[in-house]
């Protein structure tokens, strides 16, 4: 009996016969011409029956009565014996009634054949399934302490509230949406973060946002906004951080997380966003004052005098507040990057010839003049992800896609 992983060769056999033949013929004169010619050693009737020798696979076709094909014969033997008995089948010349020519064209060693497979198999696993070993001390040490720091998120107040562990002891708190916004901030070493966990928000987190300053921190979504909105019509929220548009707290990286807090903006510049017309405003937010370079805001004690914050003495980058107090009351627009740096700086009246030719790296416009509907449709067109404005006149469609912020007289 043939046993496929005894296999050591493969015979390849091209047929040729005059006439019209069929395979019982072929497998007929292979084992009628063979029989006695290479002795009782390796004698084809005994090979197979041994199970040196493998079944006899005959691949033919006929044609303008003409037949062709292949036989294909395995063999178990050694590489001598397996090429006399190739040799030996090439003496059939008659295949039933037809001449016939038969010749090899090759022997294939089924063990080569094995071992690319298994090479190429391993090669695949060797990149696919094998876990990544390699270790890294700092990957080591980012693991333990971002473990430490997410096993010591808890929860607050009557509703229990997902918070950081310094959110009661510190002066200053990030108001998130979920535990998973806390926890990523965690992961990032920002521990005073405290969870709202829909829009229907805690009283707890209302307490703390009459004692700590604030800042409101949500998704860059249709969700993120109307929890913002509801936030400001129940808490005292001192500042708004705005993520990336579309983008969640809880997957945003390291980097966008304290870009996009670096970038907050006092409540003030966003309220006639959510609050025009509102009948449900918080009296403290009515009238508000816009800080100017003369004014120390004295509200909860804890704002610095805004000519402190219009430039870093060192030089270093420019926040979106930063540009709104630059561009205010000088006449003058900035085209933002995502990054905060000036795109094109020019005068506030040559906004809408500017359009044209504006970069499309640009994602916002600061901009000492008021914009009206048609200025904005153009914006939104170009792309631009929000307007700071000192004033908005007839705007009867407000997109969706683009964020409107008042810098106040």
């Amino acid at each position: 009996m043939y046993s496929p992983d005894t296999t050591k060769y493969l015979i390849h056999i091209s047929l040729t016969a005059e006439g019209v033949v069929e395979k019982p013929d072929v497998v007929g004169a292979i084992f009628g011409q063979t029989e006695g010619l290479l002795g009782e050693d390796l004698d084809l009737r005994d090979l197979q029956r041994t199970g040196r020798v493998g079944r006899i696979d005959v691949q033919i076709t006929s044609k303008k009565g003409e037949t062709k094909g292949e036989i294909l014969i395995s063999s178990s033997l050694d590489r001598a014996e397996t090429a006399i008995l190739a040799a030996s089948l090439e003496m059939i010349d008659r295949v039933g009634p037809c001449v016939a020519h038969v010749a090899v064209a090759s022997i294939e060693d089924i063990r080569v054949s094995k071992r690319k497979l298994i090479v190429e198999r391993a090669k695949e696993i060797l990149i696919e399934r094998f876990e990544d070993g390699a270790i890294d001390s700092d990957e080591l040490l980012d693991d333990v302490r971002q473990s430490l720091r997410i096993e010591k998120i808890g929860s607050i107040g009557e509703e229990r509230v997902p918070a950081g562990p310094n959110v009661l002891d510190s002066d200053a708190v990030i108001i998130v949406e979920g535990r998973a916004d806390v926890i990523n901030l965690l992961r990032y070493g920002i521990k005073n973060a405290v969870a709202v966990e829909g829009t229907n928000i805690p009283r707890t987190v209302i307490e703390l946002c009459e004692k700590k300053t604030t800042t409101a921190f949500f998704d860059g979504d249709r969700g993120g906004e109307l929890i913002l909105r509801e936030l400001l019509q129940v808490a005292d929220i001192d500042f708004v951080a705005f993520s990336p548009k579309g983008k969640s707290v809880e997957d945003m990286t390291r980097k966008e997380v304290i870009k996009t807090l670096r970038n907050k903006v006092p409540v003030e510049y966003v309220r006639d966003q959510y609050f025009e017309g509102s009948a449900e405003m918080p009296s403290d937010l009515k009238s508000p004052r816009t800080p100017d370079e003369d004014d120390v805001t004295e509200r909860k004690g804890r704002h610095q005098p805004a000519a402190k914050r219009v430039r870093d003495s060192s030089g270093g980058p420019l926040s979106l507040r930063d540009h709104m107090d630059d561009v205010k009351g000088h006449n003058v627009a900035r085209f933002l990057a995502e990054d905060m740096s000036v795109v094109k700086e020019l005068q506030s009246d040559e906004v809408e010839k500017a359009i044209e030719t504006l970069e499309s790296n640009a994602t916002g416009l600061v901009v000492d003049r008021p914009v009206d509907q048609k200025l904005l449709d153009r914006l939104v067109w170009k792309g631009l992800s929000y307007v700071a404005a000192r004033d908005f006149k007839g705007i009867i469609k407000r997109p969706l896609t683009i964020r409107l912020m008042k810098m106040g007289q």
